[in-house]
């Protein structure tokens, strides 16, 4: 599919279709890392290995690869989560209204795998008064090279 289609498939129709495509994926994956995207689990605040990342480089969905957040605009919302104040510019970061535990809240998903990541809430720092507030169980760390 060109990047710049919109995939009209539900969070739940893209995770099915990527697991179709990598039987292998719930043995590669963590088993929180499992709950998180492909389950919707949200891991404990404080508890996961980004919320206190300081390496530079991009951040990208442990399911599929995809390039979604950078450490330039990461910061600490003093959440326990990974905070981000915008997406990649394009990074296929899909949105939908979550109602579960009582609440409506933004629920943040893969565009390219439907991984669940995380929320978005407007009580961020940065232009747009966004914070993409994600799990770390969702997300891997590609470092930059230093220099």
């Amino acid at each position: 599919m060109d990047q710049h289609q919109i995939d009209a498939r539900s969070p739940e129709e893209k995770r099915a279709a990527h697991a179709g495509q990598h039987p292998d994926l719930r043995d590669r994956l963590e088993p929180m890392s499992w709950q998180c995207t492909q389950e919707a689990a949200t891991e404990r605040p404080f508890t996961g290995g980004y919320y206190d990342e300081k390496r530079s480089g991009t951040y990208a969905c442990v399911v599929c690869g995809e390039a979604l957040f950078t450490s330039e605009d990461k910061y600490d919302s003093g959440c326990g989560w990974p905070s981000f104040t915008t997406p990649i510019d394009d990074a296929p970061v899909d949105r939908r209204t979550d109602i579960s535990l009582g609440m409506a809240r933004t629920e943040t998903t893969c565009g390219s795998c439907g991984a669940h990541l995380g929320h978005v809430f407007d009580d961020g720092p940065g232009p747009s008064g966004e914070r993409y507030c994600i799990n770390s169980a969702c997300l891997v760390l590609e470092e930059l090279p230093e220099g």
